[in-house]
């Protein structure tokens, strides 16, 4: 007689038994949900911030981003297939889970059956082809952990904590969610083989990996078998049910977080930084004055405490960070780590294993410190320090290598916006920043100073507060007053009147956009200088914006709208390209210099400018040869978020220097081109620095469109200082 294809739930259970379950998953769950309360809880001391708009969109996007694996994928493909097959594994078995306990608990009582028949067959062949890819998963990931090792997986701090830190609870808690998930998996497979093993149904053959092991069961007698199956059916019920208990204690509860981290991530983070924070705090003063930036833990947004507890450690941040390689104390992931350490020790959410501090160390909890007192420790000089703060230099690797949605960059502006408030700054800043105030650019010159490049020219730039144009160049500061880089801004001007183009400059009314202003956390200066320039823009005539700094680029077309000015803004190498496309720029000799090329992270990861500049060189004849790190994977100059004003001396190499490195290493190159101010005034100084003179050198972009154009170099220019 042919058996209809089905299973009984709970063979050979008797009634105590399976209420003693039921019992052990009641008291698993209610823990779950008690730590999961606690979670929110903890989120909700946060500052309010609206990441509610736009929800359907940011759900799509958050599960397209899941269902493929796209982010953790992204530049580690071992890693990638690994997590994807975990995740598909876990969560086919997890539906399984879910059809089985509907189909016994609630629709039995209604005699309704959906595990049986066809259904019944499809899903044990699904299921178990995905429950042995779920362990093939487990083991590539624990081959990756455990035997290739890789540096982005070493806890090791960059800020060593004078010794006093004990990070073992994180290497105890990866090996416990592995473990936890193996055992599952391995005994989920040994209760069907057991199962099967009994009588060898024919139907159970769609059940492939069960029907294998019930043939290596097969030998057994029929009460060895019942035996063995109630055993591993508890010691996969018990693994199950601390596993439900451990998630909102530990690296498990990134299966949520996560998942809402990348609903309510910012597409625009980094790009376009927040104004200050509200007048009211998330713990309730009344009448207080705003808040230059963050001081305490419940300053930080629901969505930033949401951020630090998102973090898998997986150390991305920490491999692509231009801070950490320069052996400064930054690290975005110790950065990130240590906030959910200190938001979990005074908001109260325990983690079971987590990193530990000890006397001796910096940290400001290991002398025992009351709750109140916790809630009114000075974050961004306590728990994470000036100094390291300092070291960022805002290129947004961190970010953009995150796969969780993490947004680093946010909070490290929000806790300078406090130093700078506090006065608790470089001295080299601090000038720089007087110098931006008093001036309008970081060189302390006068305004009208800033067009004395023009005067070597042989034609009269217009100005476009006084003639209509088509495009408005905004020079910038670096382009307008170094004299290595004013030269360079001359070949841009004669490029520019060589292919036609009617543009202009706002000369002495000109002042520095404020991005980097913005990022060092200054907000107060930057909303004036923004103030002023708007003011500005607005009397001047031109139909487009084009510059030559990445910096300028950024503020001007991701953060300006928000403040009512909304113009149509382009890098130079973008119009440089659509001149040439156009015949606008005529190419009389191909150079065929071997030649590698930097992106700018403010123009390849910041805005996504990356074709254009290549596609330049293409059409002019040079043989480009690619760094390692290039494009959106771009490294840093090391000049961004105001490093170029700082004092540096904490950097034990400097990224500029390892990037000359990085050039030096790809054999016969000639040039090392940048299209970039500051860029330029770092790789220039490094090749000095590292003793490399002769073997490389900097140039800018166009430098090589004037020479394979034939331009005949214009007067010398004047002075400017």
């Amino acid at each position: 007689m042919n058996q209809v294809p089905t299973r009984e739930i709970f063979l050979h259970f008797s009634l105590w038994m399976q209420l003693v379950f039921y019992a052990v998953a009641g008291i698993a769950s209610l823990i779950f949900l008690y730590g999961f309360f606690r979670r929110v809880q903890k989120y909700r001391r946060g500052r309010k911030v609206n990441r509610f708009d736009n929800l359907g969109k940011r759900i799509a996007r958050a599960v397209k981003t899941i269902a493929a694996q796209s982010t953790v994928r992204k530049r580690d493909n071992f890693a990638g297939i690994a997590h994807f097959l975990i995740f598909w594994g876990f969560t086919f078995l997890f539906i399984g889970t879910t059809i089985v306990a509907i189909d016994h608990d609630i629709l039995r009582f209604f005699d309704i059956s959906i595990l049986q028949g066809t259904f019944y067959l499809i899903f044990s062949f699904v299921l178990d082809i995905w429950g042995l890819l779920f362990l093939v998963g487990l083991v590539l990931m624990a081959v990756r952990r455990y035997i290739m090792k890789p540096p982005q997986l070493d806890y090791t701090r960059a800020d060593d904590q004078n010794g006093k830190y004990d990070r073992s609870g994180f290497v105890t808690d990866d090996t416990i969610f592995l473990f936890l998930l193996f055992v599952i998996g391995v005994t989920g497979f040994l209760i069907e083989g057991f199962r099967i093993a009994e009588n060898m149904p024919e139907f159970e053959r769609w059940s492939p990996v069960g029907w294998w092991l019930a043939g290596m069961f097969s030998g057994m007698d029929a009460a060895s078998l019942i035996s063995w199956h109630k055993w591993m059916w508890w010691i996969h019920a018990i693994f199950v049910m601390f596993f439900i208990a451990y998630i909102p204690y530990s690296k498990v509860m990134h299966i949520f977080t996560d998942t809402a981290n990348l609903i309510f991530y910012d597409d625009m983070a980094a790009r376009r930084l927040p104004p200050l924070p509200d007048p009211e705090p998330a713990e309730g003063k009344k009448n207080a004055l705003p808040p230059m930036g963050y001081t305490t833990i419940t300053d930080f947004t629901w969505k930033e405490l949401l951020d630090f507890d998102a973090c898998t450690k997986c150390g991305r941040c920490h491999a692509a960070c231009p801070a950490n390689a320069a052996g400064t104390t930054l690290s975005p992931r110790d950065l990130i780590l240590d906030l959910r350490t200190f938001s979990n020790e005074v908001l109260t959410p325990k983690e079971w294993f987590k990193q530990k501090f000890f006397k001796g160390s910096k940290w400001p909890l290991v002398n025992g410190t009351s709750a109140d007192e916790a809630l009114k420790i000075d974050v961004p000089l306590k728990v994470i320090r000036p100094e390291t703060l300092w070291s960022c230099t805002t290129c947004m690797a961190c970010v953009e290598n995150c796969p969780v949605g993490i947004e680093h960059l946010t909070s490290i502006v929000q806790m300078r916006r406090h130093l700078v408030d506090i006065g608790e700054l470089d001295d080299n800043l601090q000038n720089a920043l007087m110098s931006l105030g008093d001036y309008g650019n970081s060189f302390g010159q006068s305004p009208k100073a800033r067009a004395k490049w023009t005067k070597g020219l042989s034609f009269k730039i217009k100005d476009a507060r006084k003639e209509k144009v088509e495009y408005l160049w905004y020079v910038g500061d670096f382009a307008s007053f170094d004299p290595r880089l004013q030269k360079i801004s001359q070949k841009v001007a004669e490029v520019m009147h060589a292919a036609g183009v009617d543009f202009g400059i706002l000369y002495d009314a000109e002042k520095t956009a404020g991005n980097d202003v913005r990022r060092v956390g200054e907000e107060g200066l930057y909303e004036m200088l923004v103030e002023d320039n708007i003011a500005t823009l607005k009397k001047a005539k031109f139909q487009k914006i084009f510059t030559t700094d990445p910096h300028t680029l950024n503020t001007l077309r991701n953060e300006y709208p928000e403040f009512g000015a909304e113009y149509p803004v382009e890098h130079y190498s973008s119009l440089l390209l659509s001149l040439i496309q156009s015949g606008r720029l005529p190419i009389k000799k191909k150079l065929g210099y071997k030649v590698t090329y930097h992106d700018p992270c403010y123009l390849a990861r910041y805005n996504r400018v990356i074709n254009a500049p290549r596609e330049v060189m293409k059409a002019i004849g040079l043989e480009l040869h690619e760094m390692p790190r290039c494009g959106v994977n771009t490294f840093c100059c090391g000049a961004g978020g105001g490093r170029i004003w700082m004092d540096t001396s904490n950097e034990k190499k400097r990224t500029s220097e390892q990037r000359i490195e990085e050039a030096l290493s790809l054999g016969d190159i000639q040039y090392f081109i940048t299209c970039c101010p500051k860029d330029y005034t770092m790789y220039t100084d490094a090749v000095k620095a590292s003793g490399n003179e002769g073997k490389i050198e900097v140039k800018d972009l166009i430098e090589f469109v004037a020479e394979a154009l034939d331009l005949q170099p214009a007067e010398k220019a004047e002075a400017a200082s």
